[in-house]
């Protein structure tokens, strides 16, 4: 006999992996394109318009990865107080450290790209 998982586990597991995915793909895609215009003068001069056009598309897909992690914690919070699991407070801490990841790059990248901090942190807003 089987039994259906308790939809709350999901929404925990959902908001685990979402939170990983986002974490791992800025670390891995954002980040090194940071560092690499923050020492611009080892960039040739012919390539940081197109570095710097990169890290807009990237920007756009963290934000559309930003939306999908806080759906699924808005998904987790829908359950109000009947979480009081290890597993949601795992999943609450990640989240959490994602934010704060995702609010210092907000920076560096409102800085390159000259885009005031309010129009970065707005598809960000959950956190």
């Amino acid at each position: 006999m089987t039994t259906n998982p308790d939809p709350s586990s999901l929404s925990d597991v959902c908001l685990l992996l979402r939170a990983h995915a986002e974490q791992s793909w800025l670390n891995h895609e954002v980040i090194p394109v940071l560092r690499q215009l923050e020492h611009r003068e080892s960039l040739p001069k012919e390539q940081l318009g197109a570095a710097l056009a990169y890290l807009e598309v990237l920007w756009i897909e963290a934000s559309q990865r930003a939306a999908d992690t806080e759906a699924a914690h808005a998904d987790l919070d829908s359950f109000g107080g009947v979480l009081d699991r290890a597993l949601s407070s795992e999943a609450r801490s990640y989240h959490v450290a994602v934010c704060t990841l995702r609010k210092s790059l907000a920076l560096h990248v409102g800085q390159l790209l000259s885009i005031p901090g309010d129009e970065l942190t707005h598809d960000h807003a959950s956190c």
